[in-house]
């Protein structure tokens, strides 16, 4: 019997976009995307690396950043739109993901790439998490863990 795929949550802030580094890390690159407020950082590999995780899964948004991150964030990585999970209008608490995101996954696993300080997904299903420092972001060794 095949495996269904796995469902694959993308977080943006602190795994593409490592704002609690003191500086901009090498490889990546600054860039206003709203006015009165620090530049987002971004790293062109990302965009491969994404479509790679796109292929081995359903590849979600699960991001308080809802469809910005595909209007706004997604042209910096030359990225095709990706599907949203809808969360509660920002700002809320990370606890509050956790009702968005259980619904997304069906009788599918979840595999959502987090920063260290999201929610923990508790008994509603079995998850698995790959915690991403939000001052460092996404790594190759990151892809590899789900693609190998």
């Amino acid at each position: 019997m095949d495996r269904p795929s796995p469902v694959l949550l993308l977080d943006l802030d602190g795994v593409l976009n490592p704002f609690a580094a003191p500086r901009c890390p090498d490889s990546y690159q600054e860039r206003v995307l709203f006015d009165g407020e620090e530049p987002v950082r971004f790293c062109a590999a990302h965009g491969g690396w994404i479509r790679e995780l796109a292929a081995v899964g359903d590849l979600w948004w699960a991001t308080g950043w809802g469809e910005n991150a595909n209007e706004l964030y997604l042209p910096l990585l030359g990225v095709e739109a990706l599907p949203v999970v809808q969360f509660p209008l920002a700002p809320f608490e990370p606890e509050f993901k956790v009702p968005a995101v259980v619904p997304q996954s069906g009788s599918m696993t979840i595999t959502r790439r987090r920063d260290a300080a999201g929610p923990p997904l508790g008994a509603h299903r079995r998850y698995w998490w790959r915690l991403i420092p939000r001052s460092v972001g996404l790594a190759r060794t990151s892809i590899t863990y789900w693609d190998g």
